[in-house]
């Protein structure tokens, strides 16, 4: 006796971590990337301000896992003022093909919620060197 599965898609609005990757930079609909990924930060902050860190980490997991969050990503890196420094792997990515190629190879290295630093910053040495008292930049 067979069983049929049918699969359900969700509508257009929802929120969630698409396992698809982009095959055209120039089809991505940027406006809804936008709206799907300020709609999740939005939810982030309203987490975090009602203290629910478990929420916040399942929250921040479901926006780095996106494909509307990682193409705003690959987007803000590659259409910016610093679009021609190459990062630290030394590549730049200048053509469409090249920037849907970074989305689909940053599903396969994910992106890892990096907690930030809660404290004050230990002070450097400044622009004073040693026993001079005069700064760095007007030594001659």
């Amino acid at each position: 006796m067979a069983t049929e599965t049918t699969e359900t898609r969700r509508s257009d609005d929802s929120v969630g971590a698409a396992s698809h990757g982009a095959e055209n930079w120039h089809s991505i609909d940027w406006a809804k990337a936008h709206r799907i990924v300020r709609r999740l930060q939005a939810r982030i902050v309203k987490a975090t301000q009602e203290g629910k860190w478990g929420k916040v980490k399942a929250l921040q997991r479901l926006l780095t896992h996106s494909l509307s969050g990682k193409a705003l990503a690959v987007k803000r890196v590659t259409e910016n003022q610093g679009k021609r420094t190459p990062g630290v792997d030394g590549t730049t990515w200048n053509t469409p093909q090249e920037k849907a190629m970074a989305i689909q190879a940053s599903s396969e290295y994910p992106l890892h919620v990096v907690q930030g630093h809660a404290g004050p910053l230990p002070a450097g040495p400044g622009p004073y060197c040693g026993d001079d008292l005069r700064p760095q930049f007007l030594r001659v």
